[in-house]
């Protein structure tokens, strides 16, 4: 069964799995669960807790004789497996499989298995032992909350501490931790603090927050092709402030426009925009992004910015005079033309 983090504090005030996995690209969020998990299974008598953690020299025999074996006093226990790498090899994941089988057949002696790994790539999505777990036990994806869907999430937190803010400083709060939960939960912390229960002001908010945003190129290539102007703005500083090389945020802006430049001349050219994207090898989250994209701009608009590129890849060289995060930006901003 699939359980969305949200879901978790629900699912255990009615009933607690025999098995659970949690994956996720944001360790809070994995940290969270685990913790929210075990509290649960202290609270309905499991009130031994033995944790493995494995290694290149790990037997996964202790795993099985863990998961095999009866408490020393005869209570129920949690065995708290966790996986680093999110890769356990041949031989455990033929142990995790027939662990599995094993629970699936017999559902258990009132004993919690946690088994904590990493994100997972479509590879490992798709491994026997990762089927077997999800077929036999709770399975909760622990990713990190996209920015449209950021500002809910700090609402959602707000309200736990009896708080609550304006639509406008949810936003703001937003983007100045975007890409770092971490830094979002401790800011959300600082204001249950720092204020009674109730409405907290956009003005008490901005006094408070830091900007702690953990930028990198990969949003900025995000914001480039949605033709945010601001955002770009504000990555673009945020890039700067951390020291990135400016040829890699110039590869990175480049790209885009080389890829949103071919698609335009095949659309003109007669081409239908699936066909066109599917030539580009335009895949994944990138393409409704990119199809808006060239919807909106002109041929003559990105051939004017490849030659922007071309122009700021000398002065990158020192060839020319200027600012080139101030190109950067201007670059940014022919893009989101119209």
């Amino acid at each position: 069964m699939n359980l969305a983090p949200e879901q978790l504090s629900s699912h255990l005030t009615r009933t607690l799995a025999a098995l659970y996995v949690l994956h996720g690209d944001e360790p809070l969020l994995v940290i969270e669960a685990a913790d929210a998990i075990r509290a649960a299974a202290r609270s309905q008598g499991v009130s031994e807790r033995e944790v493995l953690v494995t290694h290149q020299y790990f037997k996964w025999d202790e795993f099985g004789l863990a998961t095999g074996n009866l408490s020393l006093f005869g209570d129920r226990k949690l065995i708290d497996l966790r996986i680093p790498n999110g890769k356990p090899g041949k031989q455990g994941g033929e142990a995790l499989i027939r662990f599995a089988h094993e629970l699936a057949q017999q559902p258990g002696d009132g004993d919690i298995t946690v088994i904590t790994l990493p994100q997972l790539d479509w590879a490992a999505r798709k491994t026997a032992w990762f089927a077997a777990l999800t077929e036999a036990g709770t399975v909760l994806e622990c990713n990190a909350p996209d920015l449209s869907r950021l500002p809910q999430w700090i609402a959602g937190r707000l309200a736990h501490q009896q708080q609550k803010t304006s639509p406008e400083a949810l936003e703001f709060i937003a983007g100045h931790v975007e890409g770092n939960l971490l830094a979002a939960h401790q800011e959300i912390q600082k204001l249950g603090l720092l204020y009674e229960p109730g409405d907290i002001s956009l003005e008490q908010i901005s006094d408070a927050v830091l900007h702690v945003a953990r930028y990198d190129t990969e949003k900025l290539r995000m914001a480039l092709l949605e033709g945010d102007a601001p955002r770009c703005a504000r990555l673009l500083e945020g890039l700067k402030g951390e020291g990135a090389a400016p040829p890699l945020v110039l590869w990175t802006m480049a790209n885009e426009i080389r890829t949103l430049t071919n698609l335009r001349t095949a659309i003109d050219n007669g081409q239908s925009t699936d066909t066109a994207l599917r030539n580009e090898r335009v895949f994944g989250p990138r393409q409704p992004l990119c199809k808006r994209a060239v919807q909106r701009l002109k041929a003559g608009t990105l051939r004017a910015a490849l030659l922007h590129a071309a122009r700021v890849d000398r002065l990158i060289k020192g060839l020319g005079k200027g600012d080139v995060w101030d190109e950067f930006l201007l670059l940014a901003l022919r893009v989101r033309a119209r």
